[in-house]
């Protein structure tokens, strides 16, 4: 069976963000949970609550990716933009889910709290989207196949986000595409620079150039660096795990701590 080599760009929506108020570990979190399913995160963008910016966002995602997620700006006041801005970059509009109202009803009646007319605005969605509920709060996922790309509007909220990723997008994604598994090995090293090692192993990162993204970096430490190998399919990795052990041999009783 043929694996598709598919791509993801995460776009991280408040100012708070920009302000460093918050840290962004959702996008972490997704870029790391897309790769254990096989799906590359190959652009991560941070923007403000501004229509100019997130749109210009939006554009550049979906130039790049297979795959647009997005996390924030969902809430029911005036500068949560994200809905009726993929509404417009769609050329949709926004119309009540009844089955997205009933969700924000019986979440406030759990709580004993009413319901305003400013909480019935989470339950209006681009008339495009397909209505994903999220159990964990009142603002819904929204799910998109528009233009060959696949993209999905999440809350900010970390534990509300997460949910929806756990139970609709990986799974979703999987059944979307026919993902590799795609694996890393880390090795560190002691004694030679990051200029050195690239030289000893350059013939080597050659010969594996089309099966494996090998990228060469600094870790902290003094004479101290290590390298990361991936491959996306078991073929190339047993080749490059074969290759490697032959490679690094020589060098490892007087460069190497693997």
């Amino acid at each position: 069976m043929a694996y598709q080599e598919v791509s993801a760009a995460i776009i991280a929506v408040g100012d708070e963000l920009l302000y460093g108020q918050i840290v962004d570990t959702n996008s972490q979190w997704i870029s790391q949970n897309l790769d254990r399913i096989g799906v590359r995160v190959v652009l991560r963008l941070t923007v403000g609550d501004n229509k100019t910016d997130m749109l210009a966002a939006f554009r550049q995602a979906e130039a790049r990716a297979d795959v647009v997620l997005i996390t924030g700006g969902l809430g029911p006041t005036n500068d949560d933009l994200t809905k009726p801005l993929l509404a417009e970059y769609f050329g949709s509009k926004l119309a009540l889910v009844p089955e997205a109202l009933e969700s924000v009803r019986q979440f406030f009646e759990k709580r004993g709290r009413p319901l305003t007319r400013l909480n019935e605005l989470q339950a209006h969605l681009p008339t495009n989207c397909r209505y994903v509920e999220n159990s964990m709060g009142t603002a819904p996922g929204m799910w998109f196949h528009e233009r060959d790309t696949y993209w999905m509007s999440m809350p900010g909220v970390p534990y509300e986000m997460k949910h929806l990723m756990e139970s609709f997008v990986l799974p979703e994604l999987k059944k979307c595409f026919r993902l590799p598994m795609i694996y890393h090995k880390v090795i560190k090293t002691v004694g030679i620079g990051e200029s050195w090692l690239a030289e000893v192993l350059q013939d080597w990162e050659a010969a594996l150039l089309r099966t494996l993204n090998w990228p060469i970096y600094l870790h902290w430490g003094m004479s101290s660096c290590a390298y990361r190998l991936s491959a996306r399919n078991k073929t190339a990795w047993c080749m490059m795990s074969v290759s490697r052990s032959k490679r690094l041999y020589t060098y490892r009783q007087v460069y190497l701590r693997i």
